[in-house]
């Protein structure tokens, strides 16, 4: 019998956003592209052996940027605009009994890297970079989907979209290929909701980029970006 009070990471997720905040909310709202890399003991390509029959799978991983913390029954969720509490297990806090998480991502590709094995290229991600994978299971589109699923209080709640503002010499500094994810990220509003102040500058990490902005109602005006590395 598995231990199941001491799991492990099987690989770990190696995506574009190096900090917590700015994370898309949750999966598949942003298309950008993220490497799974397996641990050494999982590498065998016989691991994976049909998964590309898949396009998507379920990702199992742990809440690991989180600081040390006693969970409570009730929570306050950002999308109730952090002034209502529901029970912790009707929502996704981050802080649960078992910091695991639980997302379905577009599986684009199966690269085989010497060194490392079979590489995961996914897209859709809603992690952190450097987040530990516990488990990967195919998705199942004829029992995963439930079309007349209610959606509680998130599926209430409207989605706010930015526009987004940025000079074309501000642009130029991030690769082509990585523009579209940072708008669509920056369109999602990475901030908390229960802050409005039109004169903060906000600052997130995006690839190897500082990225820069305020926000003035329904749109986002980035008025700098660093290169970090």
């Amino acid at each position: 019998m598995p231990d199941n009070k001491n799991i492990k990471p099987i690989a770990y997720i190696h995506t574009d956003y190096p900090t917590k905040f700015g994370i898309p909310r949750q999966f598949g709202l942003v298309d950008n592209e993220a490497r799974i890399i397996f641990e050494k003991e999982f590498s065998s390509p016989d691991c994976v052996r049909e998964l590309d029959g898949y396009s998507h799978i379920w990702v199992i991983w742990g809440f690991s940027a989180n600081e040390p913390a006693e969970w409570k029954a009730t929570v306050r969720p950002p999308r109730l605009g952090g002034n209502r509490r529901v029970g912790v297990f009707a929502s996704r806090s981050p802080f649960r009994p078992n910091g695991l998480g639980l997302s379905a991502l577009k599986l684009e590709r199966i690269d085989m890297e010497e060194g490392l094995g079979p590489v995961l290229i996914v897209s859709g991600a809603d992690l952190m970079d450097g987040t530990p994978i516990y488990d990967i299971k195919p998705y199942m589109p004829a029992s995963d989907a439930i079309p007349e699923a209610a959606g509680g209080y998130a599926g209430k709640a409207k989605d706010k979209h930015l526009n987004i503002h940025c000079e074309q010499d501000l642009l130029g500094r991030i690769p082509g290929e990585k523009r579209k994810a940072l708008y669509d990220t920056l369109a999602l509003d990475p901030r908390p909701p229960y802050q409005d102040d039109p004169d903060r500058v906000y600052g997130m990490r995006y690839h190897h980029f500082d990225i820069r902005f305020r926000v003035e109602g329904n749109d986002l005006t980035v008025v700098d970006i660093c290169c970090v590395d």
